[in-house]
């Protein structure tokens, strides 16, 4: 049944092309050599004869290296100077030309060199261009950001961040114990950073007290 169907597509597209295309009669054989073209390719690689199988997409794992991209967080002005570049860098983000991301957010800052939504967008452009490593070009986007705001959430957040994914655990559990430490309670991120926190510690696991010096016995005084 699904052979007739195509059969009347390919018909009708054929009909199409010579009646209401007015298709030239030179190019006809060409239109019709690249329809039965098609036809062969379907006939060699297709296979309308199996059952329909829906594939659904695999859940990203949640962790404290995972990249924050809904509305981040509350952290960032959706509507302000900086979401139109915020949104371009993303968009070369996700199709994985980093380094436009970056570039993209270094246009922006030249326009507005004191918005801190910026500086933290290249912190993050910069460390996902360095293969996901705290590089020192992007620390230096993360203190250029909280230096600009010292109160905002965001540079200390996503420093930690990438801190994490670089593997330094325990520079990115010092940075959000921190923010934790100074965010109201009905902050819209700190529930995220909670649970984020929580796993950053169950994977540093228990600390070994620092040792200290084994106590050296008095030396032996003559009489």
């Amino acid at each position: 049944m699904t052979w007739v169907w195509i059969l009347l597509v390919a018909a009708l597209t054929i009909g199409g092309m010579l009646w209401l295309g007015k298709l030239p009669a030179a190019a006809r054989p060409l239109a019709g050599a690249a329809i039965m073209l098609g036809l062969a390719g379907y006939a060699l690689q297709g296979s309308p004869s199996l059952p329909g199988k829906p594939v659904a997409a695999p859940e990203e794992p949640e962790g404290f290296g995972e990249a924050i991209t809904d509305q981040r967080q509350g952290m960032a002005d959706r509507f302000g100077p900086a979401a139109q570049w915020l949104g371009m860098s993303d968009g070369f983000a996700r199709m994985g030309n980093t380094e436009a991301a970056a570039k993209t957010l270094e246009g922006g800052l030249a326009k507005y060199p004191d918005n801190v939504d910026l500086w933290v967008g290249l912190g993050n452009a910069l460390a996902a261009h360095g293969g996901g490593v705290m590089s020192p070009a992007a620390a230096l986007a993360f203190d250029e950001a909280a230096k600009r705001d010292p109160s905002h959430p965001a540079p200390p957040f996503f420093a930690g961040l990438a801190l994490a994914q670089g593997g330094d655990l325990n520079g990115a559990e010092r940075v959000w114990s921190q923010l934790l430490a100074r965010s109201p309670a009905d902050a819209p991120w700190r529930p995220d950073l909670e649970m984020r926190l929580a796993q950053l510690r169950q994977a540093l696991g228990p600390q070994l007290p620092a040792e200290t010096p084994a106590a050296v016995p008095p030396a032996d005084v003559p009489n």
